[in-house]
């Protein structure tokens, strides 16, 4: 069973005035929406208008039935921002770990991590974070290898040293 709401020619005037105050563009575009169902149009010719799909203008012309003038407000998606620091604190923090590595010291990631959480003040239990943060200031992950990739065999080893001494008899 479909529910159907109207919007009347009065509240879309409303919505038409708070429109003209309104400066977050994605607000803007619910709101006339919504005026323009008030204004007799079908949800199908709305979406045509808005470039918004027919079940949402519904379901906006629904909401605004429910809430009122507020459900304009409603915030959607946020932004992408969600950094710890700003560059020039990352850098300053960053300082500390290059001056240990122009001095040939080792670095390691939990030794970077520990500081970072005592910066943040947050506990993490995964070094993703870090690795990330280190990864957009351009540094990266550096290991020793645990052998020589082109080592010779311990036998070959062996025999080369019997050769040595041989040789020198």
């Amino acid at each position: 069973m479909n529910i159907t709401y109207k919007t009347s020619n009065e509240e879309a005037k409303v919505i038409r005035e708070k429109m003209n105050i309104t400066k977050d563009k994605n607000i803007y575009r619910r709101m006339e929406a919504v005026a323009l169902l008030g204004e007799g149009k079908s949800p199908k010719e709305v979406a045509e208008i808005t470039k918004y799909n027919e079940k949402y203008v519904r379901i906006l012309g629904c909401n605004f039935h429910k809430k009122g003038l507020e459900v304009f407000a409603i915030a959607g998606r946020k932004g992408g921002n969600h950094r710890v620091m700003d560059d020039e604190e990352s850098k300053n923090f960053l300082n500390q770990f290059m001056e240990k590595s122009e001095k040939g010291q080792i670095i390691t990631i939990e030794e970077v991590a520990d500081a970072f959480n005592e910066k943040t003040g947050k506990q993490r239990k995964s070094l993703s974070t870090v690795y990330y943060f280190m990864h957009s200031h351009g540094w990266r992950k550096i290991m020793p290898r645990s052998k020589h990739p082109n080592k010779a065999s311990d036998e070959a080893i062996r025999a080369s040293k019997k050769l040595t001494l041989e040789s020198e008899k």
